[in-house]
Formats: C-alpha cells, sequence, structure tokens
C-alpha cells in the first residue's frame, strides 16, 4: 500500500511534519534517543512519514489517540520528560491559560531515528 493509500485512513493533517517537534531541547533528546513520541492537539505526521532532525531522519511508527489521564511516568520518559509531574509542569508553563484536563485527547505520535549505522531495522522505509 502507498503512503498515499495510506494516509487517507488517518484523520486530516492539521499541522506539517516539520513542525511536530520545534523546541531544541526536544529536538536534542531525539537525537539522543531519550525522545520517542511527541503528544500534540492535533495530527502533524502519519505513520510511515519520514522527517529530518538537525539533518537526521526519523520515521513516524505510529500514531494512535490517548486520554491525557492515561499518561503514565513511562510515557512522560518517552516525551523526553523524567516524570509525568515534569512534563505535566512543563505543559501548563508553556500554554499559559492551560489547565490539565484527564479527559482531554491527544495524538501520539511515535518515532524513532533511522539512520542508526549497521541496524537492519533503523533504515527509514
Amino acid at each position: 500500500m502507498s503512503q498515499q493509500q495510506e494516509a487517507t485512513s488517518w484523520p486530516e493533517k492539521t499541522c506539517t511534519i516539520d513542525r511536530l517537534i520545534r523546541h531544541p531541547r526536544l529536538v536534542q533528546a531525539a537525537l539522543d534517543g531519550r525522545k520517542t513520541e511527541q503528544r500534540r492537539d492535533g495530527v502533524y505526521a502519519w505513520p510511515g512519514e519520514t522527517f529530518m532532525l538537525a539533518g537526521v531522519p526519523f520515521i513516524c511508527t505510529a500514531l494512535q489517540r490517548q486520554r491525557l489521564g492515561d499518561m503514565s511516568d513511562a510515557d512522560a520518559r518517552a516525551e523526553g520528560y523524567p516524570s509525568l509531574d515534569a512534563y505535566r509542569e512543563l505543559i501548563l508553563r508553556m500554554h499559559q491559560g492551560m489547565t490539565w484536563q484527564d479527559d482531554a485527547l491527544v495524538w501520539v505520535h511515535v518515532f524513532r531515528r533511522c539512520d542508526s549505522g549497521g541496524d537492519e531495522h533503523s533504515p527509514c522505509g
């Protein structure tokens, strides 16, 4: 199935893939392998799409819906944070006036770096 055919089974994008991860600290966390997920209120990437961070290729491997209240410490670590409390605190600081709503739905973009030398499972595509 082509990427275009797969895309028809996913919701319409609300933003472009190049805006998925923008903050330099989060870009570095992804490059270091400490960040493998990005939660957004909209769809920025479909599974199978590739993107670049600092000249390094990454691929979106999954897209799923999640309630904020279902997030765990492991999910926060996949976002590049030490704990759920640290993640929540930063999100609320970044988005002035926002309140944490456990029933709020977000899109979880799961991704991986795909340039690791010699790992047959790492190439994009």
